[in-house]
C-alpha cells in the first residue's frame, strides 16, 4: 500500500453537483461541486477540492473537517453562536457536532480533509 499520495489536480475527474448530506440551502441558489481525490484504505478519511457558489446552507455535521480555503470568503455561524469568517488562505476545523449557517460570501475553492467517525 502507497503511504504517501500526492493529491493531483481535479482536471479530467467529474465532480459530484450534489449538495452534501445534511446542508439545505436557506438563501439564494448556491451550487457546489466536490472532487474526492483520495480516500483512505480504511474508508474513514476523505481528501479533496469543494468548490461553492454565493449562498446559504444550513449545515449539520456528523464528522471531523479540517479545511484549507484557496479562494473566497465564508462567514460560518453555529447555531446560537458567535459568526466566524474565514477568506482565501485561512486553515479552520469543523468539529462533528457542528450545526449552523454557512454564509458564501464570494465563491469558494476550498482543501478539505474529512475524517467519519
Amino acid at each position: 500500500m502507497q503511504s504517501v499520495v500526492k493529491l493531483g489536480s481535479t482536471d479530467g475527474i467529474e465532480p459530484s453537483t450534489a449538495d452534501l448530506d445534511g446542508w439545505v440551502v436557506t438563501e439564494g441558489s448556491p451550487k457546489m461541486k466536490t472532487w474526492a481525490l483520495h480516500t483512505s484504505a480504511a474508508g474513514d478519511m476523505v481528501s479533496g477540492i469543494w468548490e461553492c457558489t454565493v449562498g446559504s446552507y444550513h449545515a449539520t455535521y456528523t464528522a471531523y473537517e479540517y479545511v484549507v480555503l484557496i479562494a473566497g470568503k465564508i462567514t460560518i455561524t453555529p447555531d446560537g453562536g458567535t459568526p466566524v469568517t474565514v477568506k482565501a488562505g485561512d486553515a479552520f476545523v469543523v468539529e462533528p457536532t457542528f450545526k449552523g449557517i454557512w454564509k458564501i460570501e464570494e465563491n469558494v475553492r476550498k482543501h478539505f480533509d474529512f475524517r467519519i467517525k
